[in-house]
């Protein structure tokens, strides 16, 4: 059995060792872009390691899989894998704002079994096990309830003219942060509509599930870790109650974008 409170500690360490970084706590962190338009900075990397490291120790059967590590084929073989993402909302990392987490998920099978995030930045630190609920900051979570669709709270910067029945709120620039919102009922309505990674979604997807949100690739279909290639079209998550009407408002955009190259 795994045990807990190391893994709570180590993630915690982790949100430590980025926000030693964080600009907008008035340090200085050097950056770079992988490729335009994806940045990438110190903390990114020196979190990684340490996870890898620490992770490592605390369960040495597992795989892992993580947005800065070369991705090693041999975790497709294991029953358990790390799927981390050091720092989920490096734009927000690197401008000083706060809307950025460590994102820690260990994967059974090909489903998350635990899920954490640390956001120090924002004094918060999320966890869910399987079966078990989720909590912030040692409180329990429930997710949104709301039945209809208009006026539906979604994180987002604008909406599109066919959306715009829907309501505004806050975005933090991690997609992981944006997904628990939804499961502590500060948003109703999560969508992405894009090629995206395991690490990106792993853990917030079991914290939002966990708190009692329904959580679905684009299509309405079940999400799946450990895969060969670690990528999946879109998410949503949701209130239970407006999920159908979310895979029905998006089907034609999802067929149209999904049939794009992967980028």
């Amino acid at each position: 059995m795994i045990d807990s409170d190391r893994l709570e500690e180590i993630v915690r360490e982790a949100g430590r060792i980025a926000h030693g970084q964080w600009p907008g706590a008035g340090h200085e962190v050097e950056s770079w872009e992988k490729e335009p338009g994806s940045p990438v900075c110190a903390a990114d990397l020196e979190v990684d390691a340490f996870l890898k490291r620490e992770l490592g120790a605390l369960l040495p059967s597992a795989g892992w899989l993580s947005e800065e590590t070369a991705d090693d084929p041999s975790r497709l073989g294991k029953g358990l894998i790390w799927l981390v993402d050091p720092v989920d909302g490096t734009r927000d990392f690197l401008r000083g704002r706060p809307g950025w987490a460590v994102s820690v998920a260990l994967i059974s099978s090909g489903r998350p079994l635990i899920g954490m995030l640390s956001a120090p930045a924002r004094g918060e630190e999320w966890i869910a096990v399987a079966g078990q609920g989720a909590r912030r900051n040692g409180e329990p979570l429930r997710a949104s309830v709301r039945e209809t669709f208009a006026g539906a709270r979604v994180p987002t910067d604008a909406l599109p003219k066919e959306d715009r029945d829907l309501e505004i709120v806050y975005k933090p620039n991690s997609i992981a942060l944006r997904i628990a919102m939804v499961a502590a009922d500060e948003a109703d309505l999560v969508a992405t509509l894009r090629w995206g990674f395991e690490w990106d979604i792993g853990a917030a997807a079991l914290i939002a599930r966990e708190a009692g949100a329904e959580v679905t690739d684009a299509f309405g279909g079940p999400l799946a870790y450990n895969k060969r290639d670690p990528r999946a079209f879109g998410l949503l998550a949701s209130s239970p109650q407006i999920h159908h009407d979310a895979v029905e408002r998006l089907a034609d955009r999802v067929s149209r974008l999904s049939a794009m190259k992967k980028g």
